[in-house]
């Protein structure tokens, strides 16, 4: 027997799957464009002490990473 997909009226919104990287970089910048928003991946920024800087400014303000 396999499981029925849930049903809400909220699905209609609701991604089918994951996010590709390029739409992923397409919302970053506009983000980034519209709302002056910017949205890094940590892992991506080269300069050490930048990416200490950006970590520590995201720890104060909302709090330590949950580990997985």
């Amino acid at each position: 027997m396999t499981a029925s997909p849930v049903r809400s009226c909220l699905a209609r919104i609701v991604p089918s799957g994951p996010t590709s990287a390029g739409s992923l970089e397409a919302l970053r910048q506009r983000a980034w464009a519209e709302q002056g928003v910017v949205v890094l991946n940590v892992a991506e920024i080269g300069d050490e002490w930048l990416r200490q800087a950006i970590k520590n400014e995201a720890v104060k303000r909302w709090g330590r990473r949950m580990k997985r």
